[in-house]
């Protein structure tokens, strides 16, 4: 069967409206679709959804002036042949005239959780994402939205936008999907030259290794310069950070308590993203 694809706010909600008192899931996607986008949808059924929205948007409002928005992999057509059979009931793919129309001015900034880490070393970045997704929720108006754990403080920052602006939804974050290596997925990954995608590994496993010092009782900040050197050595750039943070993306310089260990950093032009839940023995 084919996957049923819609342009317009208007026929995504005449095609919404039929489906009666269905629970509704929204899977938001830029596209260049992999494991890890299926397993959203995956994650949505699990979560109660009886029908499901996968959204294909590149957004152009959060790619900064330098960024790979021209060269961001689009390929609707095996996009959608990738949604087609894994429970997913609609494409909405909506050109960027139909999100940003001519005059638009609104902007949305998530203060604070939005200003450090990758909204540091991407300013900016996280008002797109505020925007596209506010609006992609409100287009449909799911029950539930499910975002990929890999982008932490993105799903962080989204559940504060919608706790916010008390919009009727439900964020669920599914985890983060790695190849057998442990990579994290990422549609960025294709730009990786195959000496590029071995020694990428360096990211994971660095983090693994930080997190099992961190966890043993190791300090925090030796163990995060450790973690910085060994992925410089393994062949990206010096890290745009290797942070321990807890819940609300604030440092943790001391691990008394379960955390999140992130990093950033740049392999030739692909700039990569990955974490690791930390949890101290003692709160094992």
């Amino acid at each position: 069967m084919t996957l049923p694809i819609v342009r317009t706010v208007a026929d995504l909600r005449r095609h919404i409206a039929g489906w009666g008192n269905a629970r509704v899931g929204l899977v938001p996607t830029m596209g260049a679709l992999h494991a890890g986008h299926l397993a959203l949808v995956a994650a949505a059924r699990a979560a109660g959804a009886t029908r499901v929205v996968a959204s294909l948007f590149v957004n152009p409002k959060q790619f900064g002036p330098a960024e790979d928005l021209s060269r961001y992999p689009r390929d609707e057509a095996a996009d959608a042949a990738a949604l087609t059979g894994t429970g997913c009931d609609l494409l909405w793919a909506p050109a960027v005239a139909d999100m940003y129309p001519g005059g638009f001015a609104t902007r949305i900034a998530v203060a604070r959780l939005g200003d450090v880490l990758d909204g540091a070393a991407r300013p900016g970045h996280f008002d797109g994402v505020a925007i596209v997704v506010a609006k992609l929720i409100l287009a449909v108006g799911p029950a539930l939205a499910v975002f990929g754990e890999k982008d932490w403080q993105q799903l962080a920052i989204i559940r504060r936008l919608v706790a916010d602006l008390t919009i009727p939804v439900e964020i669920v974050g599914a985890p983060i999907v790695r190849d057998p290596d442990g990579l994290a997925l990422s549609s960025r990954n294709i730009y990786l030259s195959a000496d590029e995608r071995m020694r990428a590994l360096a990211l994971p496993r660095a983090l693994a290794a930080a997190r099992e010092a961190i966890a043993g009782g190791a300090g925090v900040a030796a163990s995060l310069d450790v973690a910085a050197a060994t992925i410089v050595a393994g062949g990206f750039d010096a890290p745009d950070y290797v942070a321990l943070i807890g819940s609300n993306l604030e440092p943790m310089p001391v691990a008394d308590r379960p955390g999140r260990l992130l990093a950033a950093a740049r392999m030739g032009t692909t700039r990569l993203i990955d974490n690791v839940a930390v949890v101290p023995v003692r709160h094992a």
